[in-house]
């Protein structure tokens, strides 16, 4: 089916925006540019967190659902109820099946569904197959309408039975995993007859943003170390606490930088691990940066280093190839479909600080117009694969179709 003009789609995300959801607001940005109507449900926000103009935008164009206040959530749910008391019965035995926790997701829903039906909203897509998928489930069940979600990993990966993933994918009209490796995870928890519904959509970037890469540093005496930049959330799964032990072993056969850009749980054990490790001096933390902040730390760095034990398909990885810089990451998820050892990077065991420091020292011992050639592939390989307009062009496909399937 066509559509004269594109159907609205409602994005549901449970807290909106992140700084580190970036990759959000680029492609409901896309979609929008090519003629779609996006409207934006988060449960919640968190402004105290941004820092980029993009992002505070970001929030004001949001429709923060909690802040409606529990009563109104509680008579949008029995009015939806009320108009579809079919659809009503069969989100409450999913919610009971779902656990305690799924009575405020109801709630939320109704709010979604009321406003979805006073918006012509036509479809509801959720970022992340956690709670916000279960929101647009009961939501479109609600409305009447079809729900779509993307998946990134690793928490779904992590608890898959937890999160009744199967049946979100059994009646999703369709769902989106960021990388081969997220569908094949994908694929386990679902019927064969099922998997035709689950594609691969890559998070994008702007390729405008990221014009001809700035030149690589010098290294070396007189020039300085080899800078390193790590970007990401201080939290267990990010690595942190093993980068820093790699780093000081990889310090007594090479002279090394390392510059933290995030923030996060970890701070103090991070901050704890740099004086332990007589480190200070030798790692920067910058806390949260702006878009352009993290392409100014990418400018002045010679590569990436990524050392998570958990990812989906890290957007830092993108960002820092699309400015001409290779990465140095653990081989986990979908990291090798974007670092390929020698040609992009380097890849080490998740957890291996021994493998890890030696590879530092192996970056630190290429000439620095080998690391540029490195970078070019990758930057090569990345607007290839990752332009947004084009991923998004492929979710515009996907939610064509679903608002031209019956009911919907």
């Amino acid at each position: 089916m066509t559509f004269r003009d594109p159907p609205a789609i409602g994005y549901v995300v449970n807290t909106y925006p992140r700084p580190s959801h970036s990759f959000i607001r680029r492609e409901i940005r896309a979609l929008e540019t090519a003629g779609w109507t996006i409207h934006r449900f988060a449960m919640r926000g968190d402004p105290g967190a941004l820092v980029d103009p993009d992002d505070i935008a970001e929030h004001a164009r949001t429709e923060h659902v909690l802040e409606a206040g529990a009563a109104t959530l509680g008579r949008s749910f029995a009015r939806a109820a009320a108009r579809a008391p079919g659809a009503a019965r069969a989100v409450l035995a999913a919610a009971r099946a779902g656990g305690p926790r799924h009575a405020a997701y109801l709630a939320e829903a109704g709010r979604v569904a009321e406003r979805a039906r006073e918006l012509g909203i036509r479809h509801l897509h959720a970022h992340f197959g956690t709670n916000s998928t279960d929101v647009a489930r009961y939501a479109a069940r609600l409305a009447g309408i079809g729900y779509s979600f993307t998946a990134h990993g690793p928490e779904e990966f992590d608890a898959p039975r937890a999160l009744r993933l199967g049946d979100k994918l059994a009646d999703a009209r369709f769902a989106v995993a960021i990388s081969h490796y997220g569908r094949s995870q994908l694929c386990r928890w679902v019927d064969h007859r099922h998997w035709d519904r689950i594609h691969v959509v890559r998070c994008g970037i702007e390729p405008a943003r990221f014009p001809d890469p700035p030149p690589m540093p010098d290294m070396g005496p007189p020039a300085g170390p080899l800078r390193l930049v790590a970007i990401g959330r201080f939290a267990e799964q990010k690595g942190h606490l093993a980068l820093l032990p790699a780093l000081a072993a990889a310090r007594q056969r090479a002279d090394i930088h390392l510059t933290l850009v995030g923030d996060g749980e970890l701070r103090p054990e991070i901050e704890g691990l740099i004086a332990a490790r007589g480190l200070r001096g030798h790692v920067t933390l910058t806390g949260w940066l702006d878009e352009a902040g993290v392409r100014a730390q990418l400018a002045a760095s010679h590569a990436l280093v990524l050392p998570s034990f958990a990812e989906g398909l890290p957007m830092v990885v993108m960002e820092a190839m699309a400015q001409g810089r290779p990465a140095l990451a653990t081989a986990i998820a979908g990291v090798p479909e974007l670092v390929t050892p020698g040609e992009t990077g380097w890849l080490v065991p998740a957890g291996d600080e021994t493998d890890l420091s030696r590879a530092m020292v192996a970056v630190a011992e290429t000439p620095v117009k080998d690391l540029a050639a490195m970078g070019l592939r990758g930057r090569e390989r990345v607007l290839a694969q990752h332009d947004v307009a084009a991923e998004a062009g492929k979710l515009a496909r996907l939610f064509t179709a679903a608002c031209g399937q019956a009911g919907a």
